[in-house]
């Protein structure tokens, strides 16, 4: 019986270019996110020079912007980051929801990884806990997730060996 093909992206192989795309509403909590996510790349050998840094007003306008970047900086992964939390209105449900529609429609639209690190939460306390304390950092875990998919279609590219290492 011929063993199962898998893959799986590793952390070896990811450097490339990358665009991190930021909505500054609420920036207390996203510069962090910011530095868990340019952190994480450098950390896994990613060169500065490397990583563009754009800055939209807030997680509405994200969704555009990363159309630009990926149209016009032809990244290898994208990194959204920014901070939606619910207030009082309706006005949540629809920031975070077109907000996160937009970045998976891109992703599969231009065949690029599009790592979402858009926090929806119902509090600052929520927010500050996912950047970066008791919930960890998740800018570091979207870059993490963009390296990932990096590599994995790097791999996908080249094909799967049957058998072989992977």
């Amino acid at each position: 019986m011929q063993p199962i093909a898998q893959v799986e992206g590793r952390f070896t192989d990811v450097d490339g270019r990358y665009a991190i795309v930021v909505g500054r509403f609420n920036h207390h909590v996203v510069d962090s996110l910011v530095e868990g996510a340019v952190d994480a790349l450098v950390r896994h050998g990613v060169s500065e020079e490397n990583i563009d840094l754009i800055h939209v007003p807030g997680a509405w306008e994200l969704p555009l912007a990363v159309k630009r970047a990926l149209t016009f900086l032809e990244p290898d992964a994208v990194i959204a980051l920014g901070a939606v939390i619910r207030g009082g209105t309706p006005h949540f449900e629809y920031v975070a929801g077109e907000c996160n529609s937009g970045i998976g429609r891109l992703q599969l639209e231009f065949d690029t990884p599009v790592a979402n690190g858009v926090l929806t939460v119902n509090s600052i306390e929520q927010a500050i806990e996912r950047a970066g304390t008791k919930a960890g950092n998740k800018g570091t875990e979207a870059a993490m997730a963009a390296m990932e998919m990096v590599s994995l279609l790097r791999q996908l590219s080249g094909g799967i060996q049957v058998g072989g290492d992977q």
